[in-house]
């Protein structure tokens, strides 16, 4: 059984910047953008909303909407920009996206998530994928839980991502509905029993290595969120225990290879801070991190940051090699 990992999609967290970030750390984790909405890639600067630098990493392409034609049109604009697959959110609780009709609050309408899936499935050679929640509401039944998933896979969609917490959609704000519904773990391996040939991935309250492990014995992936962006170097924890990669970068390295991005981005007028703020987390953890938190925060983390700064702290590191720079 196919075995992956995977970084959730985060509203202003997962963007481009932090997708070539964590790529420095692994290689074989499947990234995700953060939920760009169709309506936006119809009518936005497309360019800036879909482009990014390519990386070994395979990389989905998250979209919102409700309006098959608007999710189809999105789908065919962004098939050349090199991502692997399109995945439909289905999953995101908050009022502003309920009020847009997308996100969790499609789950009361499994007829029209199909419609919007084929419409997808159709206008695109990408794979078409969902992440969705156990239920919402009142509704945390198991056989709705089947059914809906079946309604997507007879619709078109080929991946199934669940986050394994209802959405309380009319209660609850965004971050409470990341906590305060239970996780129901058995939900998502009795859906992988009954879908045995189907790619199901758990997502939801992952924090360790050994949480990982114990998961991949009864589905095909874990998909996990905060604990990675506000400790990014979990990522290598990652590829040394679970993909057997001995060829790590440390976090110095990383930040080194992230230099030439840096200086290429910001050529092209993309602020400093913009990029620098998904490095808060590196060192988290480690003895003397909080001088790495301190020292962005003064200087990388604002709006006129400039790239003499972040010159001058991998001088120092290259200088005096603090401990905490080389875990």
């Amino acid at each position: 059984m196919k075995k992956t990992i995977s970084v959730a999609p985060m509203m202003d967290c997962t963007d481009k910047h932090e997708i070539y970030f964590l790529s420095l750390i692994s290689k074989n984790a499947h990234l995700y953008t953060e939920m760009i909405v169709a309506n936006a890639i119809l009518r936005g600067d497309r360019n800036k909303l879909l482009s990014f630098k390519k990386v070994l990493n395979p990389v989905t392409l998250q979209i919102g909407g409700s309006n098959p034609e608007e999710l189809a049109e999105a789908c065919k604009i962004s098939e050349n920009y090199g991502y692997r697959e399109i995945n439909l959110n289905l999953g995101c609780p908050s009022k502003k996206v309920q009020k847009n009709k997308f996100g969790a609050c499609l789950m009361q309408e499994p007829d029209l998530v199909a419609r919007c899936i084929e419409a997808m499935a159709k206008a695109t050679k990408l794979p078409i994928t969902i992440k969705t929640r156990i239920g919402y509401n009142e509704v945390e039944d198991f056989e709705f839980l089947k059914s809906f998933v079946q309604r997507t896979k007879d619709a078109g969609s080929q991946k199934f991502i669940i986050h394994a917490r209802k959405a309380l959609l009319k209660k609850l704000s965004p971050k409470e509905n990341l906590n305060i519904p239970p996780l129901k773990y058995d939900f998502v391996y009795k859906l992988k029993e009954y879908f045995k040939n189907d790619e199901i991935i758990i997502n939801g309250g992952v924090k360790t290595i050994n949480e990982i492990k114990d998961h991949l014995k009864k589905v095909n992936g874990v998909m996990i969120g905060r604990a990675i962006y506000h400790s990014p170097y979990f990522l290598a924890d990652i590829e040394r225990e679970i993909f057997g990669n001995k060829n790590v970068p440390t976090r110095s390295e990383v930040m080194e290879n992230l230099i030439p991005y840096i200086q290429e981005e910001t050529s092209k007028g993309t602020q400093l801070n913009h990029i620098m703020r998904h490095t808060v987390g590196l060192f988290h953890g480690q003895n003397g991190s909080k001088v790495w938190k301190q020292y962005l925060s003064k200087n990388m983390c604002i709006r006129d940051a400039d790239l003499q700064k972040v010159n001058h702290i991998m001088d120092q590191v290259k200088k005096t090699k603090p401990v905490f720079l080389e875990r």
